[in-house]
């Protein structure tokens, strides 16, 4: 009897494996066949015999066998690879791959990147991005897989690499279906980056994955030395509630890490930054002699408890998944302690770590549409061209394709420019570029468009429209007349220009139009046109050189009238309006504009409808809230409003509004227009689109962006002019790099004066009532004597200097004592001549030696404690360009030092002795002034 009862447990037990093992196989089936596996530059499609998973080549991608590139080496985790797809193309820094999806479906998305040895030794580094979210960077010289868990929000996804240095490769690229789990609960509008997917008592180089594991994660093996922890297997143990693909897969759950008391998990090279994880943790209790109540621990991450007498059995399971949502800088601390009332230690499976990016929104969804259809209709006429094989992706973020420009309205990205002249373009002008009514400038010249000019729809914001040099013919349509924000237009050397020579809708029509590349042809054509073409440009220069003495003559007597209009010259290439008409000319030269600086006011009702109410906040600080906003005639700008707790006033608001209606350069934001209204007080600047330094160096993950070293200097050599403008010296007093700004050139721009102040001159006595500034870039001396200097100013652009340097923040009561204030940190690397320890690790490799050096030493000369030791601005803007100039010329520059015979090979920085005089120094932290 009791030998049949046995029997039947047994057959029981092997009829419930095989059940299992065919449900995990129909399941491995089932999800294979939404599979998309992509060998890049594979010969041709083929099934691995060892998964059975059918890989397909990227060629319907990207058809060009010349960017493939033979891996010499791959590591053991990856030898059926030996293929890279390498991306050399000059037209565009981003490259996609397109993947069909499921709208709402939750989806594992991993590119493998074998590393190639390039011939040249060139660095590479690249981002990488599900749909237009940046999840992280390849700049190894080693193997790596990138994986993302993301819900597609559309019928399809893009993987890109974003280029930042050399040239971006890819190897294999794997998109899995994740039915049915819920990695994303909570975080739905979110894209999970596996940081790591760790197997606990794996062995030493055994990885599991599909067929394993049915939604082919990648789970590897944990390596510790910690030789306390101990491997248990339970390769027969039942499991309630196990769900296959959902849960972690049999073979991961067959083994577990425990130890008598507590074992700890450390992960030490998570991103810098303040940045969300989710951790996913795996039990089961492998051990069958094992009751509730008897296996009983804590769980805690970077020391929080999040979990007290956790039991695995608790509830009638022996299965249990737990996940806890932390934030974390640099790194992760998992401990499983014993809790008091347990007679077993700790113990545990599996875990996954993913840290978190918030999904950034894609284009517009018109703008996107309207440029998809635009390249189809482009395509049908020019198949081979290579700017539009490179427009993959989207258009706009995180890079724009070649030759559009992006920009923010109303909270969504929008194309605002379309700048393709001479790119061998033929065909019909699209008709589908009229649904871009964001767009404000257009450019087609100088191709092989044939037909008629499209007609723009009425409510399109174009200002500027250039369509030079093609084979344009038929009327012009009627609708451009009807554009309101049509600025000029360019028509010259087209059919089109003289076919409307007398008149247009009623308006004078100029078809002068100079020399077009249509006039030039015949066997001589090339020689000919080099000839006209120098003879022309030649004219062209003397031409504005003249204007220009004209117009600086005339300026000289017209300038005590006030305001210069701006005028359209005759013969110059626009299309003006005129008593509500337009008026078309074809141009020779560029038009001259003459500006003086014209303040506007502003009625409250014109800024709520700018800003749509306030409706985007774009940033707080002393004087009160910024908000984003767009004017009548379609500018951007940024709108400070006076906030009624404010630490400033009426005071700074009038210093800054007379200030900055007196001055103009530009390296200063310049002040738009006010409002002052209904004890209102409101400032209007144009908005910076490339947000602050800060911002750039360390500020937030979404705003933070690579500056290399170059881009770097030029925005310290362009803050140098503060102290330089005509007349009176003017001292900021609150120089940092939240008030640097970057327009869209990357040119730097000083904000914020409310505090400023012209520099004391002989007579005034240059003390101060109140201290203004921010404490970490405050002139020790200028807080202990209260007497101001422009030498304050060079004392916080000292610090300035500093942190486009080392990227690190001026105080920083996180860090360790000694690292607290970046001067004292980089005095002391200084002192031991360890520049290498002062350079932001993001640009190290990218900057010459020397330039760095004289740069370094600037700063710690501009922060010394006692202004009769630190530099005047002028000394410093040489001292800068002499680094610019040695970066950008650094070979020219090494050979001439070489050839000289004073090559410096080693250099010390050396700090001066403090005087000994009464002089008092702060050697505490400066309390914090007012907040700004």
């Amino acid at each position: 009897m009791m030998e049949g009862v046995l029997v039947n447990n047994w057959v029981s037990r092997v009829f419930g494996c095989l059940i299992l093992c065919l449900f995990i196989l129909a399941q491995s089936i089932c999800a294979q066949k939404e599979f998309v596996s992509i060998a890049c530059c594979a010969e041709s499609n083929y099934t691995d015999p060892n998964t059975n998973i059918s890989w397909e080549t990227d060629y319907r991608w990207f058809p060009d066998k010349k960017n493939c590139q033979k891996i010499s080496k791959a590591s053991a985790n990856y030898t059926p690879y030996d293929e890279a797809r390498v991306f050399r193309t000059d037209f565009s820094s981003k490259t996609c791959y397109r993947l069909d999806t499921k709208t709402g479906e939750e989806y594992l998305l991993r590119g493998t990147f074998l590393y190639y040895e390039d011939a040249l030794r060139k660095k590479t580094s690249f981002y990488v991005s599900v749909g237009v979210t940046n999840i992280s960077q390849v700049n190894s010289l080693e193997d790596s897989d990138v994986e993302g868990i993301f819900r597609a929000t559309k019928e399809y996804v893009d993987f890109c690499l974003v280029k930042t240095e050399g040239a971006p490769y890819i190897s294999r690229l794997v998109l899995r279906p994740l039915n049915g789990t819920e990695y994303l609960q909570n975080f739905s509008s979110n894209v999970l980056k596996v940081v790591r997917r760790i197997n606990l008592g794996g062995k030493d180089g055994d990885i599991i994955k599909y067929p394993n594991d049915p939604s082919d994660r990648i789970w590897k093996p944990f390596t510790s030395s910690d030789q306390t922890a101990t491997t248990i297997q339970g390769p027969s143990i039942k499991i309630s509630n196990y769900t296959g693909n959902v849960s972690a897969p049999l073979q991961v759950l067959q083994t577990a890490l425990t130890d008598q008391n507590r074992f700890e998990l450390f992960h030490n090279d998570l991103d810098k930054g303040d940045h969300q994880y989710r951790v996913i943790l795996y039990f089961l209790e492998l051990e069958t002699t094992v009751f509730p109540g008897q296996r009983v621990f804590n769980i805690y991450l970077n020391n929080e408890r999040k979990e007290s007498r956790f039991d695995i059995q608790g509830g009638g399971s022996n299965y249990k998944e737990v996940r806890f949502d932390v934030k974390a800088n640099g790194f992760l601390n998992l401990t499983l302690v014993k809790a008091s009332v347990s007679g077993l230690g700790p113990i545990c499976n599996a875990y996954e770590i993913f840290q978190v990016f918030p999904w950034v929104q894609e284009t517009s969804p018109n703008d996107l549409n309207g440029i998809l259809e635009f390249k189809s209709e482009l395509l049908v006429c020019n198949e081979q061209n290579k700017v539009l094989e490179s427009w993959t992706g989207d258009p706009c973020l995180p890079v724009s394709w070649e030759g559009l420009s992006c920009d923010s309205i109303n909270g969504s990205t929008v194309i605002t420019k379309l700048s393709l002249p001479s790119m061998n373009l033929r065909g019909p002008i699209p008709p589908s570029i009229t649904n871009l009514t964001n767009l404000y400038s257009l450019n087609l010249s100088s191709n092989d468009f044939t037909g008629e000019i499209p007609s723009f729809s009425p409510s399109s914001m174009l200002r500027s429209v250039d369509l030079r040099n093609n084979d344009l013919s038929g009327p012009l349509p009627e609708s451009l007349a009807m554009l309101q924000h049509l600025e000029v237009m360019y028509i010259g050397c087209n059919p089109v220009a003289k076919e409307h020579s007398s008149s247009y809708n009623g308006t004078k029509l100029d078809t002068s139009t100079g020399i077009c590349n249509s006039d030039v042809q015949g066997p001589d054509s090339t020689k000919r046109r080099i000839i006209i073409g120098s003879v022309a440009c030649g004219s062209l220069l003397l031409t504005v050189a003249a204007g220009v003495f004209i117009v600086c003559f005339y300026r000289q007597k017209l300038m005590p009238q006030g305001i210069f209009n701006r005028k359209g010259f005759k013969g110059y290439p626009m299309m003006t309006k005129k008593n509500g008409g337009l008026i078309f000319s074809i141009p020779i030269v560029e038009e001259i504009v003459v500006k003086s600086i014209c303040i506007q006011t502003f009625t409250l009702v014109d800024i709520e409808a700018a800003t749509q109410n306030y409706k985007t906040l774009i940033g707080e600080g002393g004087f009160g809230s910024v908000y984003r906003g767009t004017l009548l005639d379609g500018q951007e700008v940024a709108v400070k409003v006076r906030s009624a707790t404010s630490t400033q006033g009426t005071r700074e608001f009038e210093n800054e509004l007379n200030l900055l209606s007196t001055i103009c350069h530009e390296n200063l934001v310049p002040l738009l227009g006010y409002c002052s209204e209904n004890d209102q007080q409101i400032l209007v600047y144009p908005f910076m689109s490339n947000g602050s330094l800060q911002d750039r160096l360390y500020g937030e993950a979404a705003k933070r962006k690579r500056l290399d070293w170059p881009t770097r200097l030029s925005i310290a050599l362009g803050l140098t002019h503060l102290h330089t403008y005509a007349g009176r010296c003017l001292i900021h007093r609150d120089v940092k790099s939240s008030n640097i700004l970057l327009d869209q050139s990357m040119t730097a721009k000083v904000a914020d004066f409310g505090f400023s102040k012209y520099a004391p001159q002989e007579g005034d006595s240059g003390a101060s009532l109140e201290v203004r500034g921010t404490a970490g870039y405050l002139d020790p001396e200028y807080y202990t004597t209260h007497h101001l200097s422009d030498k304050s100013d060079v004392f916080s652009f000292g610090v300035v200097l500093l942190e486009i340097i080392s990227g690190r923040e001026p105080l920083n009561l996180r860090k360790p004592r000694n690292e607290w204030s970046l001067v004292e940190w980089a005095k002391q690397h200084a002192r031991e001549t360890n520049i290498d320890e002062i350079v932001d690790p993001s640009i190290k490799g990218g900057y010459h030696a020397e330039a760095m050096w004289r740069v370094v030493e600037m700063a710690l000369l501009c922060v010394e404690p006692f202004s009769a030791y630190r530099p005047c601005m002028a000394d410093i803007v040489r001292e800068l360009e002499d680094s610019l100039i040695i970066e950008n010329n650094a070979s020219e520059y090494m050979r001439s030092i070489e050839s000289s015979g004073s090559l410096v090979l080693e250099r010390k920085i050396v700090i001066p002795s403090t005087p000994k005089d009464d002089s008092p120094i702060l050697t505490q932290p400066l309390p914090p002034p007012e907040p700004r």
